[in-house]
């Protein structure tokens, strides 16, 4: 069994079965969204946590989950973001090919997604990223664009995006392109 590592900050996933699985790897409160139904009170439950322990989003890697945390960290600043790939998060049985989600993750791959948790930078950090490095590296616009920001998503603990995303993400947590080229080696 896998030993359970203490979370100060809530955790904020989208439903109780997230809660559950979250219970065989970490001790830490949780506040559950309800899944896509989000409202003012549970807004209000996270402002207070960002203010008192610090609130980490851990939601779904697919739309749903993906257009929640947009939704919380639009309303609620300062909140930090925790990511599972796809493939982390697939069910093993019962049809994995559409079954997707933090509830499916292993303690493991939870423990490390948190242990990885990314903060927006500070005022003072800036990137130097832009969106023409990112068609020049192949992560923007080409075949294989969407498989390459996979692997530097992993590599870098920013979940799976879409371009736009992936873009805003790495320019929000003050990513450099030396770190974009690193990740794109493995490394």
């Amino acid at each position: 069994m896998t030993d359970l590592v203490p979370i100060r900050e809530f955790i904020v996933v989208e439903g109780r079965a997230d809660t559950q699985n979250l219970s065989r790897a970490v001790i830490a409160d949780t506040i559950e969204t309800g899944g896509s139904a989000l409202d003012a009170v549970t807004l209000d439950r996270i402002a207070q946590a960002v203010k008192t322990r610090g609130a980490i989003i851990l939601t779904d890697p697919d739309f749903n989950g993906l257009r929640l945390r947009q939704k919380i960290l639009a309303a609620v600043p300062g909140c930090l973001e925790a990511f599972i790939s796809q493939d982390q998060g697939r069910a093993a049985r019962d049809n994995p090919h559409k079954s997707l989600g933090v509830e499916h993750a292993s303690p493991a791959v939870i423990q490390a997604a948190l242990a990885a948790v990314v903060h927006p930078s500070s005022a003072g950090v800036t990137s130097d990223i832009d969106r023409d490095f990112l068609l020049e590296t192949g992560l923007l616009g080409g075949p294989a664009a969407s498989a390459k920001r996979q692997l530097v998503g992993e590599q870098l603990h920013l979940g799976y995006s879409n371009g736009k995303q992936f873009y805003r993400r790495l320019r929000a947590y003050g990513y450099q392109q030396a770190d974009v080229l690193a990740a794109l080696k493995g490394k």
